[in-house]
């Protein structure tokens, strides 16, 4: 049992250090000075609008010689030019234009720009109203629309800048994750995945992890996050590894230690978060709503279901129609090669584990010698430390020569298609496990017999063969979690490269 940390702090401790204290304010001097040269760049487009507005109603629309001679089209562009920008400044303050999350999206960010822009014209146009109605409707009309198109064209520009510059690591936040349970794997695969957003995990502080990293499963890859000590080190690791911000991420249990951790992050002047102790809360696995004021939360399946499993399936039938139609004379070359190549049928068939562990027959094109299943208890007990899950060879002896092309290519596997048609597979999803090695299974691995089993997925043009059973299914998982059809769409045209280039394909 640990001792109750105490919360009195050392003279050490009590005060941030040399470093804390000038890294503080560097970074509260860049934050302001960004937030100046923003609110300067949308006080000059502001003003920019009018002017352009007034050229265009009086300089084309209405030549200056046409215009009565005491009329001063430009008498009162000062005035409504400086009005426009005050209240559009001040209702960009007051609406928090300049300390929005990152995380907010650009249709979010656009509405508020157009309604700070709206109210600041009702404003000028009132005003104007009081004083004297000039100039013409037109102008405020115009200097509306090219204000709104210029303030939104240069957070397009902020918005591309700042992606490009954090994709490559440039001015990103330095982030601490304290804790490596569910709560801190997902945190870090929130971060991971999405580099866009701005942050780089350092590391992990854990203090029961046995073991110096864990897996985290993005998109594109599994990343191995190092461990840096424990919660007891984080004031010195914030400082070791200039840390920016700590993300908390310990069961409610952990109170007091929570309390200490928040201690030590105030004392080198070092941002910290702390996320619930409800794990799901930290990617978007839960649907939030309420009953006269309760909060609800239900918990998300590491599922497709509903309206997203029949786009997903009209997507698989779609492109399993079209690969058998144009796919069957080379099909039937393959079938040809296969037959003259060895004894024994041209299809193997396997059963295998199929959506909510349904059993289903696979079939591929044959690419080993006839009876190649009876030798794989040999061959898994004669391979030391290999995992029967995701048992495979790199030379597999049982192989063929026309099925070790096959496999090269992954052109065996073009009789699944077949399945896709009859809905017992997906074009995308997890590798489906035969029966043995969903019987190896921990609870959450079965997670993944959640979703229709794939021809390709994450897993295959993430390593294939050269994961790791863990790794694999965290993918599974991830892509569960994620599932769009965009995601579907950017993992077939990665399985292309994938395949040309072999790599983990045996």
């Amino acid at each position: 049992m640990h001792s109750t940390p105490t919360l009195v702090r050392t003279d050490q401790e009590a005060l941030p250090s040399a470093w804390a204290g000038r890294s503080r304010r560097v970074g509260d001097r860049w934050l302001l000075a960004k937030g100046i040269g923003y609110l300067a760049a949308d006080a000059a487009l502001a003003w920019l609008a009018f002017w352009i507005a007034y050229v265009v109603r009086y300089r084309f629309e209405i030549p200056a010689p046409l215009l009565p001679a005491d009329q001063e089209p430009f008498a009162t562009f000062r005035g409504n030019a400086i009005l426009f920008v005050c209240f559009t400044v001040g209702v960009f303050l007051i609406r928090g234009m300049y300390r929005l999350p990152r995380r907010i999206g650009f249709l979010d960010e656009a509405s508020k720009v157009i309604g700070g822009l709206t109210t600041a014209m009702a404003g000028v146009s009132f005003s104007a109203f009081l004083v004297r109605f000039a100039p013409s409707h037109l102008v405020f009309l115009y200097a509306w629309g090219l204000a709104v198109a210029l303030l939104l064209g240069r957070r397009v520009a902020t918005r591309w800048l700042r992606r490009h510059f954090w994709l490559r690591g440039v001015g990103v936040d330095r982030v601490l994750v304290v804790g490596a349970g569910e709560t801190g794997r997902r945190v870090m695969q929130a971060m991971m995945g999405e580099p866009a957003l701005g942050y780089q995990v350092v590391g992990f502080v854990e203090e029961a992890l046995t073991g110096d990293a864990v897996a985290v499963a993005t998109e594109h890859r599994v990343v191995w996050t190092e461990r840096l000590g424990t919660p007891d080190d984080v004031g010195n690791i914030v400082e070791q590894r200039h840390v920016d911000e700590v993300i908390i991420a310990l069961p409610a249990a952990a109170h007091e230690r929570v309390l200490s951790i928040i201690d030590q992050c105030r004392a080198r002047a070092v941002t910290f978060k702390v996320v619930p102790d409800l794990f799901q809360l930290a990617l978007d696995r839960v649907d939030v709503g309420e009953v006269s004021g309760v909060p609800l939360i239900g918990v998300k399946d590491a599922s497709i279901s509903g309206a997203n499993y029949w786009l997903k399936r009209a997507m698989d039938v779609t492109l399993a129609i079209t690969v058998l139609t144009t796919m069957a004379l080379p099909m039937m070359l393959i079938a040809l090669l296969v037959r003259r190549d060895s004894r024994g049928p041209v299809l193997w068939r396997q059963r295998r584990i199929g959506r909510d562990g349904v059993p289903f027959m696979i079939t591929k094109f044959r690419t080993m010698v006839d009876g190649a299943d009876d030798l794989w208890t040999t061959l898994v007990a004669a391979s030391d430390g290999a995992d029967a899950r995701l048992f495979k060879l790199r030379d597999d002896p049982r192989l063929t020569r026309v099925g070790r092309v096959l496999r090269r290519w992954s052109l065996d596997e073009l009789p699944q298609f077949w399945h896709v048609l009859r809905g017992e597979m997906s074009v995308v999803g997890p590798r489906p496990p035969l029966p043995n090695e969903v019987v190896g299974y921990e609870e959450w691995h079965r997670q993944r017999l959640l979703v229709t089993p794939g021809l390709t997925g994450l897993w295959q043009v993430n390593g294939r063969s050269n994961l790791r059973f863990d790794e694999m299914v965290r993918l599974d998982l991830y892509y569960a979690e994620h599932w769009s059809p965009w995601l579907d769409v950017k993992i077939i045209l990665r399985t292309l490269p994938a395949v040309l280039s072999g790599h983990g394909a045996y």
